[in-house]
Order: structure tokens, then sequence, then C-alpha cells
């Protein structure tokens, strides 16, 4: 069992930068896939990013490429979303989630385990 709390969220103007940050408890937090997904009004939960157990490997969805960059802390048990030049599309809920599993690719909320309750991302144009 793992308990995620997210932190970070917040208002934004178009083309500034946010930083997300998951706090883990519970079980090993190095023994788990991470991910971000976000869900905005009316829409999907859809997937926004992943990183594996290590750190080493991470993947993206194409609409946050180049834009956003996730890590994690295994000494600190955190998963970060660093989002730069953010977009009123970017406008969510953001969620961390887990998997306990060494695979990282999956994107659908499926795959994931265990989740947080979300922050308000709100991005003004």
């Amino acid at each position: 069992q793992v308990q995620l709390v997210e932190s970070g969220g917040g208002l934004v103007q178009a083309g500034g930068s946010l930083r997300l940050s998951c706090a883990a408890s519970g079980s090993t937090f190095s023994g788990h896939a991470m991910g971000w997904f976000r869900q905005a009004p009316g829409k999907e939960r859809v997937f926004v990013a992943s990183i594996n157990r290590s750190g080493s490997a991470t993947y993206y969805a194409d609409s946050v490429k180049g834009r956003f960059t996730i890590s994690r802390d295994n000494a600190k048990n955190t998963v970060n979303l660093q989002m730069n030049s953010l977009k009123p599309e970017d406008t969510a809920v953001y969620y961390c989630a887990a998997r306990p599993s060494r695979l990282f690719h999956g994107t659908s909320p499926s795959d994931y385990a265990y989740w947080g309750q979300g922050t308000q991302v709100t991005v003004s144009s």
C-alpha cells in the first residue's frame, strides 16, 4: 500500500512555470514506477509522464514533451513534475500515481494501483 500526496499546484500565466511534488509513504517507494496524469473538467484522465523505479528512464505524452520534466528522489520518497512554458490547455487537476512494477511505459490509468488526491493547475491566457 502506498499513500500519495500532491502539492505545488496553483494559478499561473501562460508561459510560466510550476513544480508539482508528490510525497509517498507506506510501501517501498523505490519498488514502484511513478506517473503523473491530468484531468480537465468533463474529460477523461490522461497520461502526462512516467519514470522508472531508479529514475534512469522517463516517458512523456507528446503534448508535454520538451516542456515538462519528471524526476524522483528515492531517498526522500518524492516524485516531481517540473512544468515550463505552460499553456491554457495544461489546465487540469494533476494526479500522482504509483505502480508496483519495473514497467513504466503504461499510459492508461488502469496501469497504476495507487493515486493521490490531485492538485489543481490553472493556466490563464
